[in-house]
């Protein structure tokens, strides 16, 4: 997509329902090898109930977050006008719809753990479209993947927001997918009400209990579970647990 990125997720903005203060944020790592690891740790202070899932599934699959195969995912971008370093970050899905073939790079990804997952992502694989950061976040449209991860350029442009001095040409940190519109979801789902699922499951169980959505409110690229797809949203509705 043209300059400058719109996505952002370097200590990606948790949503406004989620208050900053309940949030611990990353400190800076002396390696890369310590920033990749603790990038898939939960904050200090933080619920671990949907981390822990989330590892043990990683631990049955071999032990590596590359390992496991997700069908479905989840994908941050902010709506609303917001000023980083002077650039205005926004992105809607109104801003996808209106790309060349209603296609774009998901590029500007700056979390170790979120870059796996776009590494993860296979050619034709759906992600929910998620607004983020504003007055009522929520879930808005469906994305393909229709370009699988490869180097994201902006981390090598030194005009760019989201230059990276540390990255090299011959082994790039950061990559991108590109992302194509599908369809606008039969209504709007609001993160509140999928709050109202998430704790519903949570204390009575259900497949939304872990959703990392809310064990990870600040990871703009998430995967989904065949049973956190949501078939109420693909299909239009969330059923409660019975």
């Amino acid at each position: 997509m043209p300059w400058p990125s719109r996505k952002r997720d370097k200590e990606a903005v948790a949503d406004k329902e989620e208050p900053d203060s309940k949030i611990a944020k990353t400190k800076e790592k002396t390696s890369d090898e310590q920033e990749e690891e603790k990038s898939a740790k939960p904050s200090a202070g933080k619920s671990t109930s949907g981390w822990k899932n989330w590892k043990k599934k990683t631990s049955e699959s071999g032990g590596e977050e590359s390992k496991i195969t997700y069908c479905h995912w989840l994908l941050k971008s902010e709506p609303e006008s917001r000023l980083e370093k002077g650039v205005d970050v926004k992105f809607s899905v109104d801003d996808l719809k209106a790309q060349p073939n209603q296609t774009t790079c998901w590029d500007g990804v700056r979390n170790y753990q979120a870059r796996n997952f776009l590494r993860s992502m296979k050619l034709g694989q759906q992600a929910f479209f998620y607004h983020s950061n504003c007055k009522e976040p929520g879930i808005v449209a469906i994305v393909e993947i229709v370009k699988e991860a490869y180097p994201d350029h902006t981390q090598f442009d030194k005009k760019h927001l989201y230059y990276d001095s540390t990255s090299k040409k011959e082994n790039p940190k950061w990559s991108m997918v590109d992302v194509q519109f599908v369809r606008m979801t039969k209504r709007f789902i609001p993160l509140s009400e999928l709050k109202v699922h998430h704790l519903a499951h949570k204390a009575h169980g259900g497949p939304l209990k872990n959703m990392m959505l809310f064990a990870k409110q600040r990871l703009s690229v998430q995967p989904l579970t065949q049973g956190e797809n949501l078939p109420g949203l693909l299909i239009p509705y969330v059923r409660q647990p019975s």
